[in-house]
């Protein structure tokens, strides 16, 4: 069975890539990413030659409609899984014309293109931005209100309800997921953790935003990666599955987390202007997923984080150029 992945040479999907290309040999992957500053070739390295047989990578933009059509036509898929997203929040507030072409407009094509040829299935890979912003208690549920803060978060609650409505509207087998925050290898560095460790390395002030105390919910991408996967094989036609390993962390103790890891000193952090339409606080609820799939994460936050430290110590040469072309 071949699956069709897009955003695979991003970081959640190079992961994704690696894992079921590794893990699962009943499939082959077709891989379609625009290589956009986040989409990265360096990701993919050793793919072709590992899976030869298993894997191919098209660079194209999933808003080309044209483009689509040739790729859908290529190969009979069983299943889309959509990853292909602008993703950074501060980017969505300078140009959100970017998000609205990708992340609506390319889930829009993308869906279209799967109904036309018979796709079986379609995982539109989505975020708990969508929800908003959450008080001291409760939880994101997969019942909460939408109230998307950020140009980012409303293009993806935007690309959410269409794919939802594809399913009530034409009775496509489609499936949301929404996921807390990703760390670990791969990460494009201009996301909180990455940053802060190519930051620190630097002896460079570390830009933290307001007072520090905002609350992430933090899931490794192996454990995101693992999810997708029991969805994609398990989840409910029309349904959607909140992905999270309870890990809520204030902002300012995951930077002090990655200092004490770095043997760098706390006089580092450097408070600086919040961000426009901060959320305060996001909490995932996953008892869905882990009661009706039998998914559950299998790193601790501590443990993940000091595997990524590590990784990025040992991966300079894939970091460095990086930060170097986005200066």
């Amino acid at each position: 069975m071949t699956i069709l992945v897009t955003g695979g040479a991003g970081f959640i999907g190079s992961n994704f890539l690696r894992h079921i290309l590794g893990h699962y040999g009943q499939f082959k992957i077709v891989n379609v990413d625009a290589l956009t500053y986040a989409g990265n070739e360096s990701n993919l390295a050793g793919l072709h030659e590992s899976y030869c047989d298993r894997y191919e990578f098209f660079k194209a933009d999933i808003a080309d409609a044209k483009r689509m059509e040739e790729i859908f036509s290529h190969t009979k898929y069983y299943a889309v899984v959509n990853f292909a997203a602008e993703s950074h929040v501060d980017r969505s507030i300078e140009n959100p014309q970017n998000f609205i072409h990708t992340n609506i407009v390319g889930t829009s094509v993308l869906l279209d293109a799967a109904r036309r040829h018979g796709v079986r299935r379609f995982l539109q890979v989505s975020t708990d931005e969508v929800y908003g912003s959450l008080g001291l208690e409760g939880r994101f549920t997969e019942e909460s209100p939408l109230k998307p803060s950020s140009p980012y978060s409303a293009s993806k609650t935007a690309a959410d309800l269409l794919a939802l409505a594809c399913y009530h509207t034409y009775g496509q087998d489609v499936i949301v997921t929404r996921c807390s925050n990703n760390y670990g290898p791969f990460q494009f560095p201009e996301k909180l953790i990455p940053l802060m460790i190519a930051t620190a390395l630097a002896d460079k002030p570390l830009p933290v935003y307001g007072d520090g105390l905002n609350v992430r919910d933090w899931i490794h991408v192996e454990d995101h990666c693992t999810a997708v996967i029991s969805v994609l094989l398990k989840g409910r036609a029309g349904e959607i599955y909140n992905i999270g390993a309870d890990s809520e962390m204030r902002n300012i103790d995951v930077v002090k987390a990655i200092l004490h890891l770095l043997d760098k000193p706390e006089s580092l952090i450097s408070y600086v202007k919040d961000r426009p339409g901060h959320d305060r606080r996001y909490a995932i609820d996953s008892s869905k997923i882990r009661s009706e799939i039998g998914w559950k994460p299998m790193r601790a936050f501590a443990d993940g984080l000091a595997a990524t430290v590590r990784w990025y110590l040992d991966n300079r040469s894939w970091w460095e150029p990086l930060i170097k072309r986005s200066l």
